[in-house]
């Protein structure tokens, strides 16, 4: 994946209309109606949308009949998932520290706190 390619996936992907977008697709095609049915924006708003989505290689467009279904195409989401796991490295050490500081803190706790009698 080139650069350029990897900045239009999370420029796509940076706004949150495209991503329930791509979330609907996720579960099969959808014409472009169905897409905008759960939105509160006109139709050509989620063209807008769409288009983003198809530059950035998101999404393509098939032909049935009048229709044009989109699909999701999941490569440039792999790709961007490689790209950000080779910086896991640096994260999971702060994961790992912050899981042994709750485990001391909740060691450190005392069981055996006074509890309050009913009456």
């Amino acid at each position: 994946m080139t650069d350029q390619q990897l900045s239009a996936t999370f420029a796509a992907l940076a706004d949150p209309t495209r991503r329930a977008i791509l979330a609907r697709l996720a579960q099969g095609e959808a014409s472009v109606n169905e897409l905008a049915e759960p939105f509160h924006i006109s139709q050509p708003a989620i063209s807008r949308h769409l288009k983003v989505l198809e530059r950035a290689g998101l999404i393509a467009r098939g032909r049935d009949a009048q229709k044009r279904p989109r699909t999701i195409v999941p490569q440039p989401l792999a790709d961007a998932s490689a790209w950000l796991e080779r910086y896991r490295e640096i994260w999971e050490p702060g994961f790992q520290r912050l899981d042994n500081l709750l485990k001391d803190l909740q060691s450190q706790e005392q069981p055996d706190a006074p509890r309050r009698a009913d009456s």
